[in-house]
């Protein structure tokens, strides 16, 4: 199973912490630094999913998936731009929007929203590393986020509000009346929404293909291991001349050992 490191996470909460410099003017920095502060010690180690085959269901997963969609964000965002979209946001609207897209993943202000899976059926037979904790309150998870950042004083343009709730997409269905109306008048005046909900899908993506990837790769060892523990022993078995080894017994471990 795909894990980070102690290094690697140290590394996204200071890059995340840069970004956040770098990016916002002294207001909302401000307010931001005050935010992941308070919430520094659980969102640096906090899963960005429960089960293993979803998107970065370990420790220190909810920070790098973020990193990653608004690295994956500000490309498509070029790409769209050189194709001939039009692009009425800047920059900072789209970082914001996919930096906190996801922020309600973090719990409320007590509670964590992922804890650690303590039944060991559903994680051999479901893949859940984590379970959402029965404590908290039922939001949504782009409600919670509308939810804290108002709580610390965190202002949005609308853009960052519309990119921020529909980054989903249809995923979420209180998002159809956003993306599906047949009313002209009522339609997305911005791609930004459409740009984040690509950048999330392509995180989320290669995120579950390099966890496929490494669970290949160690199935893969796990059976060369297994098959260069059996050689030795089909090769003593074949020059075995114990007598007390029967025919049967020989012909038998060939059966199951031997080159098919």
């Amino acid at each position: 199973m795909r894990q980070l490191s102690e290094e690697k996470i140290l590394a996204n909460w200071n890059r995340l912490m840069k970004l956040i410099e770098d990016t916002f003017d002294e207001e909302r920095k401000d307010n931001l630094l005050e935010m992941y502060k308070y919430f520094e010690d659980r969102m640096s180690v906090a899963p960005a999913s429960g089960k293993a085959a979803y998107h970065n269901a370990m420790v220190g997963g909810y920070v790098d998936h973020v990193l990653h969609v608004t690295d994956c964000a500000l490309k498509i965002k070029k790409l769209w731009e050189e194709d001939g979209a039009k692009i009425n946001f800047t920059d900072e609207e789209l970082i914001f929007a996919a930096m906190h897209h996801d922020l309600g993943k973090v719990g409320d202000l007590t509670e964590d929203y992922y804890i650690p899976q303590d039944s060991e059926w559903h994680r051999k037979n479901r893949g859940e590393i984590f379970k959402h904790n029965p404590k908290l309150q039922y939001m949504s998870v782009t409600d919670r986020a509308i939810y804290l950042l108002n709580h610390f004083g965190i202002k949005m343009t609308e853009w960052e509000y519309i990119g921020l709730r529909l980054t989903d997409g249809l995923y979420e269905e209180a998002n159809k009346t956003y993306l599906m109306s047949y009313n002209p008048d009522w339609s997305l005046k911005s791609n930004i929404a459409y740009i984040l909900h690509q950048a999330d899908m392509m995180a989320t993506h290669i995120e579950f293909d390099l966890w496929n990837r490494l669970d290949e790769e160690t199935n893969t060892k796990i059976s060369d291991n297994i098959k260069k523990a059996v050689e030795p022993k089909k090769e003593v078995i074949k020059e075995n001349k114990n007598p007390n080894l029967t025919k049967k017994s020989a012909d038998l471990f060939e059966e199951l050992f031997g080159d098919k």
